[in-house]
């Protein structure tokens, strides 16, 4: 599953890694990097943990004219005046105004390298609702963030990733030259698929995915597709056999009518509809017409 979301970052989508201080997700990140280039997409980096220099490492050449990193590293608040963009311009605004000065034919990938810097400087909620605002806005084909998810509070990290398309989680493996990718996947449908597979990044920015298999051989989960079964693993029986449910068909119900006492019911009789009203002794009964007055 992995290796289709790299080679197909679908439009309107925002692709999280999440990684922790056991296991490095940048390579990943760069891989996604390096398939938007060779796709001929036009890439925008906003680089705040990693020099230009890191970041390009072992990308195709060939493409790399189409890379454009925005410096936040190593001063991403600004304070020393040597950044050309710091956490205070994730903006839609500013970074709408950036994509549309570069002038570009279509839509580029936007890459947030990381989005933990970010989110120790801003509100999670406000971060969220500009990212949002960037998926909504047309000018922006996909949004590709790393984050730190051992740096925040687990609710953090579950606001954040409620709003990924795509969130892909990697922790070490016993194989020191692997790591496992716990790739989560909700389509427009709302079917959320997921899968585990182990994988590696070589110094070419090549990713290799290898199927992770779990017991009974089964490698791909599918959420909402199949829903459990109320009556399994009981200790008495739900179901009826056919004899049963034959005889369960044939018992009259008591607010169930038949067709000959519908009938009967629904049969017009003499004097049906007519009122016979008998006056009381103290009924307050008036002989005179009240209305007499109107007549003219």
């Amino acid at each position: 599953m992995l290796l289709d979301v790299l080679q197909g970052a679908e439009a309107g989508g925002f692709i999280l890694i999440q990684d922790t201080v056991k296991c490095s997700g940048r390579g990943i990140l760069r891989c996604f990097i390096n398939a938007a280039l060779k796709r001929g997409e036009d890439v925008h980096v906003l680089g705040f943990e990693a020099s230009e220099t890191e970041v390009c490492e072992g990308l195709d050449r060939s493409c790399v004219q189409k890379l454009h990193f925005h410096k936040g590293f190593p001063d991403p608040l600004g304070w020393m005046c040597r950044s050309s963009f710091t956490v205070d311009q994730l903006t839609s605004q500013h970074i709408t105004k950036l994509i549309k000065d570069s002038q570009h034919v279509k839509a580029p990938v936007l890459v947030i390298d990381s989005l933990s810097l970010v989110l120790r400087h801003h509100d999670p909620v406000v971060i969220s609702r500009r990212l949002q605002e960037l998926r909504k806005g047309g000018d922006i084909k996909t949004i590709i963030s790393l984050l730190h998810s051992d740096l925040h509070l687990q609710g953090v990290v579950g606001i954040v990733s409620h709003l990924a398309s795509t969130v892909i989680s990697v922790a070490p493996a016993n194989n020191e030259h692997h790591a496992v990718a716990t790739t989560t996947r909700r389509t427009k449908s709302g079917k959320v698929m997921q899968e585990e597979e182990y994988v590696n990044v070589s110094k070419d920015v090549t990713l290799s995915v290898q199927a992770k298999l779990h017991q009974h051989g089964h490698v791909r989960k599918e959420q909402n597709v199949a829903e459990a079964d109320p009556a399994s693993n009981l200790t008495f029986n739900l179901r009826l056999s056919e004899e049963e449910r034959k005889a369960k068909e044939k018992v009259a119900l008591p607010f169930v009518f038949s067709k000959e006492k519908k009938s009967a019911l629904l049969r017009p009789t003499l004097g049906s509809g007519r009122i016979m009203y008998e006056p009381d002794a103290n009924d307050d009964f008036d002989e005179e017409d009240p209305d007499d007055d109107l007549d003219v």
